[in-house]
């Protein structure tokens, strides 16, 4: 039912403007992502070439992004720097990367009490507003003031279009009372910052190896971070998977360590976190990624998936549906796709687990024979267990050695028993949920471990133990300890 709302009385609820401003430097941008997010404005912008640089001055120091995009002249600058210039259930462009028209000034006023911006569009002259988060306590109001740090000022002089962001007062970043001379001080922002260009390199990664932008991180080009791998010959890429809405999915298994090109490829390939942390989807939008390493709720991160990593492409039009936040680093997956995400992502993670397990190796039938392990798994009613491989052509020709040198054949037996336990697939089982191993005899005839029972106490009397120091004994060898009520028999 449409309402009549020429009868009703109307008053403005104007927002209080220092307390609104407080409210979206609350939103929970990190440093990484608040520059990630101006980045965005400037592709959107068409820009080449994108400069972003700091300088240390203590308390007074500056972080700039600059780039050579579209510009805006003067009144399309003042919209620019209002919040919420851009309705976010409106239809974009596909390259456009935004979406609440909160970007420039959230990311910024999450970082910096003055945010300036500079701006050229080709034809006329450079323009400049600030918002001045000090200003606006004092005054109470929503209002811009016409300032540029002056050394900034001519920019973009030699530039026919282009856009300079410039933050000052870095409040949220460190204490605007810091020193100069403060070596500490210096050494984090700086560890800040570096941290900042490798998150660059995996957000804009694919803008960068398609040659459509250049980024400078103080005048150094930033090299692309791929987290799939795709220049590595061992990396296994799945088949492709159209999911509801028109979203795009692919699956990708790194190799083992062992199958990298090089040492270097497998360090730089764990990213900025370490391998079991970036396993999961990684979701884009626009070629922008949004999201890095993360189950979406689907599955928990575990050692033996950490080569798993899947590709996500979003169209702009899914932003509300997979409620894309403001920060552009959170996504959750509609209902209706979950599903289909999962059992995607669990043919993904079998192969990531098999790779992970035998050290990327592929076990083939050779010659008509089969591949013998030295250890069998067993599995009955949710119960599993491991056993010794009697086949195994080592167990044979040990055999053969303990006819002549017995202490020799056992101390080999032990010996590669010790190095081929197999841990990694006792771990993997483990943290799927099975359940624990089967106890130790469980499945044997009670006549064999009695035999050997009877074997271990006959030898302790003879090295002069009474009856009760035998029994005694045996209770504390493993995994006779279970056994209590047959050594009270001996």
């Amino acid at each position: 039912m449409r309402m009549n709302y020429s009868k009703f009385n109307k008053v403005e609820a104007i927002p209080e403007a220092a307390s609104m401003i407080e409210t979206f430097r609350a939103i929970g941008y990190s440093l990484e992502t608040a520059i990630a997010d101006i980045i965005d404005n400037s592709i959107s912008a068409n820009a080449k070439n994108i400069h972003i640089n700091r300088l240390w001055r203590g308390g007074k120091s500056v972080i700039t992004i600059k780039d050579d995009g579209d510009g805006m002249n003067g009144n399309e600058l003042i919209q620019a720097m209002r919040p919420g210039t851009q309705n976010p259930l409106s239809d974009r462009s596909e390259n456009d990367l935004g979406r609440f028209g909160l970007g420039l000034k959230t990311a910024s006023f999450s970082q910096c009490r003055k945010l300036s911006v500079l701006s050229k569009r080709k034809g006329y002259i450079p323009v400049f507003w600030a918002w001045d988060l000090d200003y606006v306590a004092k005054s109470k109001r929503w209002e811009l003031i016409q300032w540029m740090p002056e050394e900034f000022l001519n920019e973009l002089d030699n530039m026919q279009s282009g856009t300079l962001v410039v933050w000052t007062d870095l409040d949220r970043i460190l204490p605007l009372q810091t020193a100069e001379t403060d070596e500490n001080a210096k050494r984090k922002f700086s560890a800040s910052l570096d941290k900042v260009k490798n998150h660059i390199a995996m957000t804009f990664h694919r803008f960068i190896e398609e040659k459509a932008i250049k980024i400078f991180w103080n005048e150094h080009e930033i090299e692309a971070w791929n987290p799939f791998c795709t220049n590595e010959n061992k990396t296994q890429i799945r088949e492709t998977e159209y999911i509801n809405g028109g979203a795009i999915m692919k699956g990708y298994v790194l190799p083992h360590k062992n199958n990298f090109s090089t040492e270097q490829a497998y360090k730089k390939a764990e990213g900025i976190n370490g391998y079991p942390a970036m396993q999961g989807f990684y979701v884009y939008r626009g070629k922008r990624l949004l999201l890095a390493g993360d189950w979406l709720g689907l599955f928990r991160k575990e050692e033996h998936y950490k080569l798993v990593r899947i590709q996500i492409d979003l169209p702009n039009k899914l932003d509300t549906v997979w409620q894309i936040d403001i920060k552009k680093s959170k996504a959750y997956p509609p209902i209706v796709c979950r599903e289909q995400l999962g059992s995607y992502a669990k043919r993904v993670r079998n192969i990531g687990s098999e790779v992970y397990r035998h050290r990327g190796k592929i076990l083939k039938q050779r010659a008509g024979e089969d591949f013998q392990p030295l250890w069998l798994e067993k599995k009955k009613d949710n119960k599993w267990s491991f056993v010794v491989n009697r086949k195994h052509l080592i167990i044979q020709d040990l055999k053969s050695l303990a006819k002549e040198k017995p202490e020799q054949a056992i101390e080999k037996l032990l010996n590669f028993l010790e190095e081929t336990i197999p841990t990694k697939t006792i771990y993997i089982n483990e943290a799927q949920g099975e359940e624990t191993q089967t106890p130790p005899f469980s499945n044997v005839d009670p006549n064999l471990i009695k035999d050997v029972l009877v074997l271990m106490y006959n030898n302790q009397i003879a090295q002069g133990k009474t009856p009760a120091q035998a029994k005694a004994l045996l209770k504390t060898q493993e995994p006779f300890n279970n056994y209590e009520g047959l050594i009270e028999e001996l």
